[in-house]
């Protein structure tokens, strides 16, 4: 029996904008179907918005997102306190984000691409470049507020 695991992200009513955005940076086959698409009267403040969200790449890449129902409780993650900048300080990581989004490639071309894509309008947390444990790595938090860390496959040897 095969599991996958796919990251579902939470979007607050730019599930869309974010979607295609990721799209750009990671290529891939779009799916946006609306709350109106499965049957929200089309008057109601969120019908236009995303119920289900996928990318679906022909490399393996898959992400999912949709966007909360105001009447769920849309505001939900500003009352709950949302989780506050992610930094890097003295080597390490200090952040109060409940997850990251992590993309390991082979290359540093290859990732490093990715990461020029991904880093538009975002606020970079670590520069990408050589780091101690990977040919190349580098962490920012994208527009849409996702944080993600990018990073090349080092080769290891058993010892």
């Amino acid at each position: 029996m095969a599991f996958t695991t796919t990251a579902h992200l939470n979007f607050r009513g730019n599930a869309r904008e974010a979607l295609e955005f990721y799209q750009s940076v990671f290529g891939g086959r779009l799916t946006a179907v609306t709350y109106g698409d499965f049957g929200m009267p089309q008057e109601l403040p969120d019908a236009s918005k995303i119920v289900f969200g996928r990318i679906d790449g022909a490399d393996g890449f898959g992400i999912m997102a949709y966007d909360i129902p105001a009447q769920a409780g849309a505001q939900a993650g500003a009352q709950a306190g949302q989780a506050g900048p992610t930094r890097r300080e003295n080597g390490m990581t200090l952040t109060r984000e409940p997850f990251f989004m992590s993309v390991r490639g082979q290359s540093a071309e290859d990732v490093g691409e990715l990461w020029k894509k991904l880093s538009v309008g975002a606020t970079v947390v670590e520069d990408f470049g050589p780091a101690q444990w990977a040919p190349a790595f580098g962490m920012l938090t994208d527009q849409f507020g996702v944080t993600w860390i990018l990073d090349v496959a080092a080769e290891y040897t058993a010892g």
